[in-house]
């Protein structure tokens, strides 16, 4: 498995206009944390305008739910996502996590508060914060989360004692 292409894919929703936070693996190194990660988490907005953006964005470069079997009917459409809510694809551009929920922080909307702008490719990505950020590696509960916790926590220590 190959790391997840950032250097296309987040370019390509902020280009898009997609309303859209940056969260999991590619905060957590947006922050500072230097692991690979092999897909972009995004969390959407679900406004019927944000899901066909995501769709308009994405059409050219072969969405398809990461580990089917290829041939299976999959219609990529803004219905399909609009019926759906969490949705983990395949793209030519590398792997792709469009949520519309997280575990431990909920929608779009509800996460927003929480969250930075930083800079990622000469680009304003509004990114999720590190407290943050850790709530949501505690609630996923999976060991790869588990793994990378210390380190944010961490990171999370060492900004409040410059801080201080």
């Amino acid at each position: 498995m190959k790391p997840a292409n950032f250097r296309e894919l987040i370019p390509l929703l902020h280009r898009a206009g997609v309303d859209f936070i940056l969260i999991g693996g590619g905060a957590a190194s947006a922050h500072g944390v230097a692991r690979t990660t092999f897909d972009v988490d995004v969390l959407c907005a679900r406004s019927g305008e944000n899901l066909q953006r995501i769709i308009n964005a994405l059409r050219d470069f072969e969405p398809y739910p990461r580990g089917a079997p290829r041939g299976l009917p999959f219609l990529w459409d803004a219905a399909t996502l609009k019926a759906g809510l969490n949705f983990t694809l395949s793209t030519t551009l590398g792997f792709l996590d469009l949520l519309g929920e997280v575990t431990g922080g909920g929608t779009y909307e509800q996460v927003l508060p929480f969250t930075i702008i930083g800079e990622i490719y000469g680009m304003p990505v509004r990114i999720v914060t590190l407290e943050k950020l850790i709530q949501l590696k505690r609630a996923a509960g999976r060991p790869k989360d588990f793994e990378v916790l210390s380190e944010l926590q961490a990171l999370l220590d060492e900004r409040n004692k410059q801080a201080e």
